[in-house]
């Protein structure tokens, strides 16, 4: 007998500006792990993710929003560094806002979809 899998419903958002992926899953994650590391380079190692691939997508959001969400610090005895700006902790803020309502809004039709599932 096959052990039954256990299945679960979370939301995802995709947030677009103009062609451009603004904010997504794995830019929410990053800009998380920037927020704990301090550092895009040490968060794009947590996020498994190249230093190139996590600073463009660093780039894309700064570009996407009013205000930049991430800020670099600048090199010095310590070296430099990156830290969230207000803007980037309250998009964190409302992202995850975001898929926890949706997760409450569509439990209904979740139960009924999760008993058609293996």
């Amino acid at each position: 007998m096959t052990e039954k899998k256990k299945s679960r419903c979370r939301s995802r958002f995709r947030i677009l500006s103009g062609d451009l992926i603004a904010l997504g899953p794995g830019k929410v994650d990053l800009l998380e792990s920037i927020g704990r590391e301090g550092s895009i380079s040490k968060a794009a190692r947590e996020s498994h993710l190249s230093y190139r691939r996590a600073w463009d997508m660093v780039n894309t959001m700064n570009q996407c929003f009013k205000k930049p969400l991430v800020a670099s610090i600048t090199g010095g005895k310590g070296g430099g560094g990156a830290k969230l700006t207000p803007a980037g902790e309250k998009v964190i803020q409302l992202y995850r806002k975001m898929e926890k309502k949706a997760d409450t809004a569509t439990q209904a039709e979740w139960k009924t979809l999760q008993k058609l599932i293996h």
